[in-house]
């Protein structure tokens, strides 16, 4: 079946204004998140552990899809700001865990605030259906593409 020109400039867009729309808003959290003094990669730290207090080193660069050079910098940076702390695994004493100190958890709760009323601002105007369709489109298209990833297809 041949491919329509007008199939494909839509596929193209999509692409492009996924991308887009992700690389403004995290422009925009980095702007709400400036006057906390803190990083890009360290809110992204500090959200995950939010989700999933006491994840390894290891799997927290494996989700942050960061280097384990770089996540141990940056845990470095947050353990002496007492955002976090490290404590050795109890049953692997080589492998370190990371919890989320009082300083961190108050930190998150300022940034989740924070979140709220960025989104606020930047999905005026959707109405609940609107949202209810980007969202569940963008589950599906998620799930698709880690289908994709976990196999062997090219």
């Amino acid at each position: 079946m041949a491919v329509k020109k007008h199939d494909i400039d839509w596929e193209l867009r999509l692409g492009y204004l996924i991308h887009d729309v992700s690389r403004l808003r995290r422009s925009a959290f980095d702007r709400c998140m400036k006057p906390l003094n803190i990083t890009r990669s360290q809110w992204w730290v500090l959200a995950y552990l939010s989700r999933e207090d006491g994840m390894t080193q290891s799997e927290l660069a494996e989700q942050l899809d960061i280097g384990k050079v770089a996540i141990g910098g940056l845990i470095d940076r947050l353990e002496k700001s007492e955002f976090l702390r490290r404590e050795p695994d109890a049953a692997d004493r080589r492998v370190n865990r990371v919890f989320l100190e009082p300083k961190g958890k108050q930190l998150v709760t300022d940034m989740r605030k924070i979140n709220h009323r960025m989104n606020a601002r930047i999905l005026s105007g959707l109405d609940d259906a609107k949202l209810e369709s980007t969202t569940g489109a963008l589950v599906a298209i998620k799930a698709n593409l880690l289908q994709y990833l976990q196999s062997d297809e090219v």
